[in-house]
């Protein structure tokens, strides 16, 4: 069987989430990665076979996502000419993190062995948490940016049979976390300049860690690191809590380590005005500005959010594929309807 993982490396969490899943894959399958997007800090698992610029959302320096430069710094020519590039009929099938260039080569060329497998996939599902304002803009980004009509999707609850909690990387479910009094904070969408104006005006030490640095330096109470993936999860390891924006994966691990976590959804972006809903459901702050006040409020409790974040990649990704290797004891999958031809796409 010969498979597809299509990935946008538009931030970290898609790769981190193909860390695990590629090697399981693997064992089951020849697979070939197809990798799009730019702005991402961490190695793919494997050398792709396809790389494209793909369709990147860019953001301004005030934590917004930014319209003109989405438009206007996007080659869209060049991404149509790279989905008609694609071999999707070389694969038997395309498992899609949220690809917009092989989800529409396959929406285009009618091809229907293609699987949605990722955390916006469980967005079009009516059960996930929802901003009480419908962002019609939002909803249909997330329907047509990389279209899928089968799918399962990853959240911080299960709130759907085709919905699965978060698949935690190895690098973190092995580390031994601790409580070193400290801070630390990833908010890419933020000036670095930004961050330590407002971070300098609460009462704790800081680790932030920037897209843009080129080397560590010091400026009142916050320290400022380049991304580098050891001194990241060493950070993650021992400090008390994470300021993050309200993506997916960076909250899951911190949950999942038991550290104290605030987000600020970034503007403009609706997924993230979901996840910011979903979290708040389960006790965590959030807020749509960066208020220093709520943030040093934050920094003062002592509130640490419980979460079961099992390991069933395994189980998840061999149920998928037909495999039948549940425990007995276990709930089984709930693929969508299908046709008895995409119902044998995902059969070994």
């Amino acid at each position: 069987m010969k498979i597809l993982y299509a990935l946008q490396c538009t931030g970290n969490g898609h790769i981190a989430r193909a860390h695990e899943i590629v090697p399981i894959l693997e064992k089951y399958a020849d697979v070939d990665l197809l990798a799009s997007g730019h702005q991402s800090q961490i190695k793919l698992p494997k050398e792709p076979k396809f790389s494209f610029k793909g369709i990147s959302l860019l953001y301004d320096n005030h934590g917004g996502l930014s319209y003109s430069k989405t438009i206007f710094k996007n080659n869209f020519i060049q991404a149509i000419k790279d989905v008609k590039s694609v071999p999707i009929r070389d694969y038997d099938l395309i498992l899609n993190d949220f690809e917009p260039i092989s989800a529409w080569a396959c929406k285009l060329k009618n091809f229907g062995k293609i699987l949605g497998f990722s955390h916006q996939a469980s967005m079009l599902f009516p059960e996930t948490p929802k901003p009480e304002k419908k962002d019609f803009f939002g909803e249909f980004i997330l329907k047509n940016y990389a279209p899928v009509k089968n799918k399962f999707g990853f959240h911080f609850e299960s709130y759907n049979d085709s919905i699965f909690k978060p698949v935690i990387r190895s690098a973190i479910r092995n580390l031994n976390p601790k409580n070193k009094g400290f801070y630390m904070t990833y908010l890419p969408s933020f000036s670095d300049e930004f961050l330590i104006e407002k971070l300098n005006e609460t009462h704790v030490e800081w680790k932030v860690f920037s897209k843009s640095a080129k080397e560590i330096y010091t400026d009142g109470s916050v320290q400022i690191f380049p991304i580098d993936q050891t001194e990241y999860l060493k950070a993650f390891e021992n400090c008390e809590g994470i300021l993050c924006n309200a993506g997916f994966e960076t909250p899951a691990e911190a949950l999942f380590l038991k550290k104290k976590v605030f987000v600020i959804p970034i503007k403009n972006q609706y997924e993230q005005e979901c996840n910011a809903v979903a979290l708040e459901k389960l006790g965590v702050p959030a807020s749509h500005d960066f208020d220093s006040r709520k943030i040093q409020e934050w920094i003062d409790s002592d509130e640490i959010i419980e979460v079961n974040f099992e390991d069933e990649t395994e189980r998840i990704i061999s149920g998928i594929l037909g495999l039948n290797t549940f425990a007995l004891n276990t709930a089984p999958l709930h693929l969508p309807e299908k046709s008895s031809e995409y119902e044998w796409s995902i059969r070994i």
